[in-house]
C-alpha cells in the first residue's frame, strides 16, 4: 500500500484547508485509516480516524467540531477538512492506513505517507 498526501500549505488563523490522501497498491486490504500530525519537538499524535466503511469516526479533542474526516473508497482517497484553523494546528500531517493481513495467523500492519506540511499563521 502506498499513500500520498496533498493539500497542505500556509493559511491564516481562522482559515480552512482540505487534505487528501491517495492510496494505491493493495487498497482492498485497507481497514481503518487515519490522519496523524507531528509538530516540531512533539510526538506524533492521532488527529482523526475513520473505519473502513466510513460510518465510524474518531477525533482528538483538540480538533472536534473543526475537522472532518471522510473517505471515498471508490476513489481510494481519504480527506481531512480543516476549518477554523489555529496556529497550534501547525504540523506535518501524515496519512495512515491499517491493514489486516489474513492467513494462518492474522496480524495488522500500518502504512504511512510522507506527510504534508500545514502552517497556520497568527
Amino acid at each position: 500500500v502506498q499513500l500520498v498526501e496533498s493539500g497542505g500549505g500556509l493559511v491564516q488563523a481562522g482559515g480552512s484547508l482540505r487534505l487528501s490522501c491517495a492510496a494505491s497498491g493493495s487498497t482492498f486490504s485497507i481497514n481503518t485509516m487515519g490522519w496523524y500530525r507531528q509538530a516540531p519537538g512533539k510526538q506524533r499524535e492521532l488527529v482523526a480516524a475513520i473505519a473502513s466503511g466510513g460510518g465510524s469516526t474518531n477525533y482528538a479533542d483538540s480538533v472536534k467540531g473543526r475537522f472532518t474526516i471522510s473517505r471515498d473508497n471508490a476513489k481510494n482517497t481519504m480527506y481531512l477538512q480543516m476549518n477554523s484553523l489555529k496556529p497550534e494546528d501547525t504540523a506535518v500531517y501524515y496519512c495512515n492506513a491499517h491493514v489486516i493481513v489474513t492467513g494462518s495467523i492474522a496480524y495488522g500492519m500500518d502504512y504511512w505517507g510522507k506527510g504534508t506540511l500545514v502552517t497556520v499563521s497568527s
